[in-house]
């Protein structure tokens, strides 16, 4: 009844159907897929979705994409499954960001409680390690072209070209908060336009009819809805279970973390690992690693890792349950709370972003967000390449000035010539995607494995 309650008000005729023309089987297809190959973090999976979505398929073109991604990293939640939710949503209503939504993150939620069972059984996670150990360098020359291509689109003047520098300055080298930068950047491009030193935004041009403002009667269905569906649960726990028990802590700790996750999963990794094994002892910092490392190379958001940190807490406190039972029933109530929230966002905010979209002022402001995304993601990429091409990485703090250190000698040559093989399959094979990941990693596996097989012997 409540999700029924939820798709009537949230296909407001007024905001949505802008994208006619795509098959709604045809578009589940396609978000299967984005979601079995969504590996990398947040800016793989960005541009993952930007390749399948704007240069495959052309179901949306660059300036709606943007538009999209400028309101997704604004909120709390994984900013790629929210950046799916919104699309889902443009092309097919509540139905369609639901379906996107949803596929983008049961896949890896899938893989991820399958190794999460074989690890609290076995503790071994070796053979994960094979058979994703190529598709890290893969997922770099991903990011890589991603970036490249987004920054010649969203860029086109000295400076928006100004603030994608300055937000990966900002925020590689001094770890200034994602919302600051945001601000910051939409200030510039307003400040910008008004000082004609900015171009207009791109869908400014177009000749699209302005979409009426939602109705505020349903945008308060919608949230209200939401609400309920996502902390029904959570009360449910708390009755059933009692307040001290394992299950009522995870869901009221997830909960509020799903609120608080500004800047994506990496904003908010480090405060998650420190809770679960400093503060509520759920798990070693040995096994935090674990699921760190298996939510990398599995497909879906990276913050997924909480269903690893929800398996074994219970699991290792089974209230009186099977301990199996009790860390699937625990993933899945974790996975939950992480994730509706996303939903009630979308649905209740992005008929507002539609509606204001061609708005000169509001397009001036969230051309500077759109420049600030991009040096976002290539601070993200620069991360990942360094955690995947070199064994050894750290930091040094000097003052407020944070710089990423690596060991020279520790550099991975394999996984560096993984990462050249897959950008000559992108860029000059014009592989697929999907084929480009499975080569890369059944080249990386046989490697991995025949490493480890002289090593033991």
């Amino acid at each position: 009844m409540l999700a029924q309650a939820c798709v009537q008000f949230c296909d407001d005729p007024t905001v949505t159907d802008h994208l006619p023309g795509v098959g709604f089987g045809e578009a589940l297809r396609a978000w299967a897929y984005v979601g079995l190959n969504s590996f990398g973090g947040p800016a793989g999976q960005i541009a993952v979705m930007h390749r399948e979505i704007v240069d495959r398929r052309k179901w949306l073109d660059e300036s709606r994409f943007l538009h999209a991604l400028n309101y997704a990293m604004l909120l709390p939640g994984p900013e790629a499954q929210e950046l799916a939710t919104y699309i889902g949503w443009l092309m097919h209503g509540t139905r369609g960001g639901l379906a996107a939504g949803l596929l983008f993150i049961l896949p890896g939620a899938l893989v991820l409680l399958a190794l999460s069972i074989v690890y609290a059984l076995y503790q071994q996670t070796a053979f994960v390690q094979a058979i994703f150990y190529g598709v890290k360098p893969a997922v770099v020359a991903l990011i890589a072209v991603a970036v490249v291509r987004l920054s010649r689109r969203a860029i086109h003047n000295r400076l928006q070209a100004a603030v994608a520098v300055g937000a990966f300055v900002a925020i590689f080298f001094f770890d200034v908060p994602f919302p600051l930068i945001v601000v910051a950047a939409a200030l510039v491009g307003f400040a910008g336009h008004r000082l004609g030193r900015s171009e207009p935004a791109r869908a400014e041009a177009t000749q699209e009819a302005r979409p009426s403002p939602p109705r505020a009667r349903r945008s308060i269905a919608v949230l209200l809805v939401g609400l309920v569906i996502w902390l029904l649960p959570v009360a449910l726990t708390v009755v059933v279970t009692g307040p001290q028990s394992v299950f009522s802590q995870l869901v009221l700790f997830f909960a509020f973390a799903a609120v608080i996750t500004f800047g994506g999963a990496y904003a908010l990794l480090a405060y998650i690992a420190q809770q679960a094994v400093d503060v509520y002892g759920w798990l070693s910092p040995d096994q935090m690693l674990d699921g760190l490392g298996m939510a990398e190379t599995t497909p879906g958001p990276l913050i997924m890792v909480v269903q690893f940190v929800a398996f074994m807490a219970a699991f290792g406190q089974p209230s009186g349950l099977d301990p199996i039972v009790a860390g699937v029933l625990a993933s899945v109530l974790v996975t939950w709370v992480t994730f509706a929230p996303s939903f009630v966002w979308i649905f209740t905010g992005a008929p507002y972003v539609e509606s204001l979209r061609n708005r000169s002022t509001l397009s001036a402001a969230l051309s500077g967000v759109t420049a600030a995304v991009v040096g976002v993601i290539a601070n993200l990429g620069v991360w990942f390449a360094m955690q995947t091409l070199f064994a050894t990485s750290g930091e040094l703090r000097i003052g407020p000035l944070r710089l990423h250190t690596v060991e020279l000698a520790s550099i991975d040559l394999v996984a560096l010539g993984l990462t050249a093989f897959a950008l000559v399959a992108l860029l000059r094979l014009k592989w697929s995607l999907f084929l480009t990941l499975g080569v890369s990693a059944a080249l990386g596996a046989a490697w991995f494995l025949v490493v480890g097989y002289l090593a033991a012997g």
